[in-house]
């Protein structure tokens, strides 16, 4: 009698056990477009964490985003391939005739199989996507879950075999650059006088333009010693700009520093402060205007394909004439021949000077997103308050981009010229961009 009671409860409790597995409440399902923001977000953090200089994590943005766009796509037939339209790419894959696909899951693994190449850190975007894999496996159907998976694999593979021969491994293996004394030449600055960053950027193979050289510009103001020469004036200008900025100019320089790599010194110690790259700025821009417009996945995702794309272009080009001109830095000049004890505002970043390249990528950026989102989209920029606490309001992506530019010469990093070349050439490239590419039927 006691075996059979035995049983009994255990056939009870085992009763117990399946309904609580059988009526265990699934994970709710995110809103697609809530998926995709934050993959990109999750995907900066990591770039920030590993410390990307912000050439290279443009060039993370733009296969990882455009992995995403063409397997999102597929959810709209209006929608054409981008990678179809790029140089270097191989026809994209397809998906199978009359089978269900959730595109957005398939979207966020063409994401992660790309970013999981082209990052560091993947133990952290693992723990991420296997949530977000969770996620889709408990609302969705073996079959589909299954197909949606190597569908979006597939996809992010596909984007790769172009990653492998954009001449991104041939430029690790070069020398290190450190500038030249002659005069008018750039070389490192203060305060730890680093090596130059990315100096083979512009032999990057690009995603729409020709060639990295295809969009000139005038030299800058060749060397002079008379002090009533462009080239001296120029640097007093900077320097006189330093002592008379305004809080609101102060604000502007502070708000636009994205430099992801700012050593700062107390004594012997040595600290660094690590923010967004000024393409993460306009990848935030991006979500913001997503957000606001309440685009749907589709449109969400060839958002941030195309401000990737167009920041990934114009940093190669702006790249290129850096390192062809190798122009010299303000406070190089000025310590030595106005003021050794000045500092600018700002961290001057270990590049040469001519042209701008946060004013290059911003006007490139802002164009596509005015052709996206219109001319007058009013717009509050929260995208660096998690890291800085800063926020500002804006009326367009242009007064952003114009603001972005002037601010490095406030911030005492460049010269007013630069800003405003690289401002030019950057629109230059983001319409030229807009232009080639066709993104609906």
């Amino acid at each position: 009698m006691r075996y059979l009671r035995f049983i009994t409860a255990a056939f009870v409790v085992a009763g117990m056990l399946a309904a609580g597995c059988h009526n265990k409440p699934k994970t709710k399902l995110l809103k697609d477009t809530d998926v995709l923001h934050e993959n990109v977000d999750r995907l900066t953090q990591v770039i920030i964490y590993d410390a990307f200089s912000p050439p290279v994590a443009s060039r993370i943005y733009g296969y990882t985003t455009l992995a995403a766009y063409e397997a999102m796509r597929f959810q709209n037939p209006r929608y054409n391939s981008i990678a179809n339209q790029l140089k270097g790419f191989k026809p994209m894959p397809l998906p199978q005739k009359g089978q269900n696909y959730s595109y957005a899951l398939a979207a966020t693994k063409a994401f992660f199989t790309v970013a999981h190449k082209v990052t560091f850190s993947i133990d952290t975007l693992k723990k991420y996507e296997d949530k977000v894999f969770a996620m889709y496996k408990d609302n969705l159907d073996e079959a589909t879950y299954t197909r949606s998976m190597a569908f979006g694999d597939t996809i992010g593979k596909a984007i790769l075999s172009r990653a492998k021969f954009d001449n991104y491994a041939k430029t690790r293996g070069k020398p290190r650059f450190l500038g030249s004394h002659d005069n008018g030449k750039w070389r490192p600055t203060a305060p730890d006088y680093l090596d130059g960053v990315e100096f083979c950027w512009g032999t990057m193979e690009t995603f729409v333009v020709k060639s990295s050289s295809d969009f000139p510009l005038p030299p800058p103001a060749p060397y002079s010693e008379d002090k009533n020469s462009t080239y001296f004036k120029q640097n007093v200008e900077v320097y006189e700009q330093s002592k008379k900025n305004t809080p609101e100019q102060i604000e502007i320089a502070k708000f636009w520093d994205d430099n992801p790599f700012v050593i700062q010194h107390n004594g012997h110690m040595m600290f660094v402060n690590k923010k967004i790259t000024p393409g993460g700025h306009w990848i935030g821009i991006t979500a913001i205007a997503c957000k606001k417009a309440k685009a749907d996945a589709v449109k969400t995702a060839q958002a941030y394909a195309m401000t990737a794309i167009a920041l990934y272009d114009a940093f190669i080009c702006g790249w290129q004439v850096k390192y062809v001109t190798e122009y010299i830095r303000p406070i190089t000049v000025i310590n030595e021949k106005i003021d050794p004890k000045w500092q600018p505002m700002l961290q001057t970043p270990p590049f040469p000077e001519y042209p701008s390249g946060h004013s290059d990528i911003s006007a490139a950026s802002a164009v596509v997103l005015t052709h996206m989102f219109g001319d007058n989209f009013d717009f509050q920029d929260t995208s660096d308050l998690r890291y800085i606490g800063m926020q500002r309001h804006f009326k367009s992506f242009l007064q952003a981009s114009d603001e972005t530019s002037i601010s490095r010469f406030y911030g005492g990093i460049h010269y007013r010229v630069s800003v405003d070349a690289a401002a030019k050439q950057g629109r230059e490239i983001g319409e030229y961009i807009w232009n080639n590419l066709k993104l609906e039927n």
